[in-house]
């Protein structure tokens, strides 16, 4: 089993799966703490139904961010967090939390990165005309979703499409692919190989698995 701490912003649609992934015994892991920044997020509700202890911190109450990190840390490590989850979590993350858990901060994009990363994804693709877009799991680094790819799903663009369509087909692949990674990631099968060359990526590794679905 592998204990998370969830970090969230929103309604919280991706807690939720994992939430039922726990449920439905597809993911062999606890969540110790749901993590807030918005004292109003949906998701923190989702949370307490399920009986997780949640915590809010309010980033407007620190100087900047490491001091905002500083604070998240504090709370994932007094519940024993083994690895962290980004669901929505609107924030960028600093070396303070990528530092105290190196390569076990986790993101989910709804893109098939490296194309499209930052906010608005749908829309990038739709304006760029791709024919198939999708949704990428990665680790966290310090660039804005550069991180390396565990695994990523792909969606068809219909002719028809709408950011809020082509949001939601990817919704849906997400809330399959996210408690996915983290069960292979409990399971102990995820691994990464660092850059064969100056200058060059990490790849993650995933025993048994296809990183594409």
């Amino acid at each position: 089993m592998i204990v998370l701490g969830v970090l969230v912003s929103g309604s919280g649609t991706n807690l939720q799966a994992i939430l039922d992934a726990i449920v439905a015994r597809t993911l062999d892991a606890r969540i110790a703490v749901v993590v807030s920044n918005v004292a109003g997020a949906a998701a923190l509700d989702r949370a307490r139904a399920a009986g997780v202890d949640t915590v809010v911190v309010d980033h407007g109450a620190f100087a900047d961010r490491a001091a905002f990190d500083a604070a998240v840390v504090l709370a994932l490590r007094e519940r024993g967090v083994e690895a962290v989850v980004l669901a929505g979590f609107m924030r960028l993350v600093t070396t303070v939390l990528l530092d105290a858990f190196p390569m076990r901060v986790v993101n989910i994009h709804p893109g098939l990165l490296p194309s499209f990363p930052g906010i608005h994804a749908q829309r990038q693709a739709l304006e760029y005309g791709v024919r198939v877009a999708g949704c990428t799991v990665h680790f966290v680094d310090t660039g804005t979703d550069t991180g390396p790819v565990i695994a990523q799903a792909a969606v068809p663009v219909h002719d028809d499409d709408d950011e809020a369509t082509l949001g939601a087909r990817i919704l849906a692949r997400e809330h399959d692919l996210l408690p996915r990674v983290l069960q292979w990631i409990a399971e102990g099968r995820v691994s990464i190989d660092p850059p064969s060359t100056p200058g060059g990526r990490a790849r993650v590794r995933v025993r048994g698995h296809v990183q594409a679905l």
